[in-house]
């Protein structure tokens, strides 16, 4: 069984997905902040890889992209740090980036390598489900590797449709259409987007992203879907602070709730 299903298994409500960059702040920090994140309690994590034009990041994600770079953060060294991360980590890891360097990286070989070291899903934004679906589901069934589909507040009820009947895993809810970021609070049209979602009782489980800044807009995430995705404030927390697991854990345990 697929680490994600097992997780949504056990576990419907209050799941805690962390997203960071890989190497980010430093090149070999990837292995040790999942493992800080495990630790932690988090449910999820998210291991985003660095790219140079991230257009639907905001400047957090952005700037923790540009520096991983320069770290000399790419495809293969991220699976090179990964090769033994399953000897010690149970919960649900996915890759999430753009589809340029997936590609040039040679899409079966990625697939392979996910397989190898336990990778159980990817997030690709910018491959449309059509394309994925025709050119690639095949590749991802055969490693047994989930792709990660996006709905926006611009997605109607005929795609939402479409895409809940093809996801594996869950669905990604895009709180806005806007870039990635920390915001304080849920507008109105966004609750009523959630709650537009929620009423639809679709197949799969919904975690919300972007704009999930902490505890508050995590739990209002966890009242309208099965749960949250954090990045942008946890990058922030990493450029501010020591890299350490006593910083990790405190800022997950003060976002983090209960079943």
């Amino acid at each position: 069984m697929n680490r994600i299903d097992k997780l949504f298994q056990d576990r419907r409500q209050n799941i805690l997905s962390v997203f960071f960059t890989a190497g980010y702040p430093s090149s070999d920090s990837t292995g040790e902040i999942i493992n800080d994140l495990a630790e932690a309690g988090v449910n999820m994590i998210e291991i985003g890889m660095p790219f140079s034009d991230p257009l639907a990041d905001g400047p957090v994600i952005q700037e923790s992209s540009k520096i991983a770079l320069k770290n000399g953060m790419n495809t293969g060294l991220l699976f090179k740090q990964l090769t033994d991360i399953r000897k010690k980590i149970t919960i649900p890891l996915l890759l999430m980036g753009y589809i340029n360097p997936v590609l040039k990286f040679g899409m079966e070989n990625f697939c392979a390598n996910c397989a190898e070291t336990g990778i159980d899903g990817v997030i690709l934004p910018d491959l449309p489900p059509e394309i994925f679906l025709d050119r690639y589901s095949s590749l991802f069934e055969k490693y047994n590797l989930y792709n990660i589909f996006l709905i926006t507040p611009q997605s109607d009820n005929e795609r939402i449709r479409m895409i809940d009947k093809i996801s594996k895993g869950f669905i990604y809810l895009v709180s806005s259409y806007s870039v990635t970021g920390i915001k304080e609070g849920f507008t109105a049209n966004q609750i009523s987007y959630f709650n537009r979602i929620k009423n639809m009782t679709l197949a799969n489980p919904v975690l919300i992203g972007f704009g999930i800044s902490g505890r508050g807009t995590f739990e209002a995430a966890c009242s309208m879907a099965n749960g949250a995705i954090i990045g942008s404030a946890f990058i922030r927390m990493l450029s501010e602070k020591d890299l350490s697991s006593n910083n990790i854990k405190q800022f997950v345990n003060e976002i983090n709730l209960k079943v």
